[in-house]
């Protein structure tokens, strides 16, 4: 079985770009700031944002709101090498948080070195097809 050349080029390509997205998500990188600049709100689609962002990480429903939350990572700086400057984070030290609902709760302990980088949300129009708003934080 004999493939063409265009074929073949073409096959070459979509697997540097499917090795490409991989690369990028396992590095946490996943919020490119240029594709936040386009999002306009009002005009652009939900097809578009999964495009530029794929699936989200987290999806919020609040009453006829839809909301799509992307997070990335970077890795967290290293810890002094001597034991005698090593002081924990105030939060690693605080058994309690409050949520986002204002609840008091326990903590997760973190079980990797990775720190947010930035965080996305993506709110909807009621249709669910428009981008009604968005916010993008760089930590």
């Amino acid at each position: 079985m004999r493939f063409s050349r265009p074929v073949l080029q073409t096959l070459a390509l979509l697997g540097m770009l499917l090795c490409l997205s991989a690369w990028r998500d396992v590095t946490g990188n996943t919020i490119n700031p240029r594709y936040v600049e386009r999002i306009r709100d009002g005009q652009t689609s939900k097809h578009e944002i999964m495009v530029l962002f794929g699936e989200p990480q987290e999806i919020r429903r609040t009453g006829n709101t839809t909301a799509y939350i992307y997070r990335s990572f970077k890795d967290a700086p290293a810890m002094p090498y001597d034991p005698d400057k090593r002081q924990p984070n105030p939060q690693s030290t605080t058994p309690f948080l409050v949520d986002e609902d204002k609840k008091i709760k326990r903590a997760t302990e973190k079980t990797t070195g990775k720190v947010p980088r930035s965080t996305l949300i993506i709110y909807f129009t009621p249709d669910g097809q428009t981008v009604s708003g968005h916010e993008y934080t760089e930590h």
